[in-house]
């Protein structure tokens, strides 16, 4: 007989405001205990050093998170002037200095470089994959590696404020796969006087923002209450970035059994887009004029 899964069928999204100091999957971990939920998993890493916005998908809500790891995010941080680091933040060793100091127009002159369509080569002690093996476990052997360069849609990089001359202030805001690591290391060559991140903070995760962040103090002193539970928001909020259709009575029976379904909408022929009954998720798939072809199903 197969072994039930341990927990409760929990579904939605609980966002939490990260602190520093921790990793994205032990913040997952203390989630998934305090909700004593069957499933969780987060929209898109930090850094351990990094703060804000961890948006947390529990039980079905796991299907949507492809949808808010794709979406546009937005991040402060403060750039180190004059010292590259091995990691491009200062949690590394400086490998380099300057004594140069850039003003603020050549800042901003600089800047322009890294707005659009931009190719970036993600930081040594990274998530990607080499051969296999993850970026940051070549990197802690010791080894340098020739890391491919990777497309990235900056839409927003604007100065906020120069604190003093060895620092500057910027936000980013992005699509998909951006380090901002990557832009205080290329941002500071740019100018001649290298450069790492000396704290980041994700301000919003597409319809996820800080303010509605929970602490993990407060997941600690919430944990196993209804309380917590009133917190979450539902999966549905992942998927804002799609267009919704109706799905009528026989149609949502047939979707939720992984087949075509009859829905109500007007979208071109193959847009993907979710179906709703009653304002709850179906499932997500492509408009194939009048049905939907599903590709997830939501069973709540």
């Amino acid at each position: 007989m197969a072994r039930g899964r341990k927990g409760k069928p929990v579904s939605g999204w609980l966002v939490v405001d990260k602190p520093a100091g921790v990793t994205s999957t032990s913040v997952v971990g203390k989630v998934r205990w305090a909700l004593n939920a069957q499933k969780a998993g987060h929209a898109g890493t930090l850094d351990p050093a990094a703060t804000g916005v961890l948006a947390i998908a529990l039980g079905e809500a796991t299907k949507t998170v492809p949808f808010i790891t794709d979406a546009v995010k937005c991040y402060r941080f403060r750039v180190r002037l004059g010292a590259s680091t091995t990691t491009d933040d200062a949690e590394g060793a400086v490998i380099a200095t300057s004594e140069s100091r850039p003003t603020d127009a050549q800042i901003e002159a600089a800047l322009g470089a890294f707005r659009g369509d931009i190719m970036q080569v993600p930081p040594q002690f990274s998530a990607v994959k080499v051969d296999g093996e993850r970026a940051y476990d070549i990197a802690r052997d010791g080894e340098a590696m020739d890391l491919v360069a990777r497309p990235l849609w900056v839409e927003r990089l604007e100065m906020l404020g120069r604190p003093d001359a060895d620092h500057v202030d910027l936000e980013m805001v992005c699509g998909k796969g951006g380090y901002v690591r990557s832009i205080a290391r290329d941002l500071g060559l740019a100018l001649g006087c290298f450069g790492h991140v000396a704290w980041l903070r994700r301000e919003w995760s597409g319809p996820f923002r800080a303010d509605q962040g929970i602490s993990l103090d407060e997941i600690d002193r919430l944990a196993r209450t209804p309380e917590l539970e009133a917190r979450l928001l539902p999966l549905e909020v992942g998927l804002h970035d799609l267009p919704e259709v109706q799905a009528s009575e026989l149609g949502a029976v047939r979707l939720r059994n992984g087949n075509p379904g009859q829905v109500i909408g007007n979208l071109p022929f193959g847009t993907e887009c979710w179906a709703s009954q009653d304002g709850r998720a179906v499932a997500v798939g492509r408009y194939m004029g009048g049905e939907l072809h599903p590709s997830r199903v939501f069973v709540v």
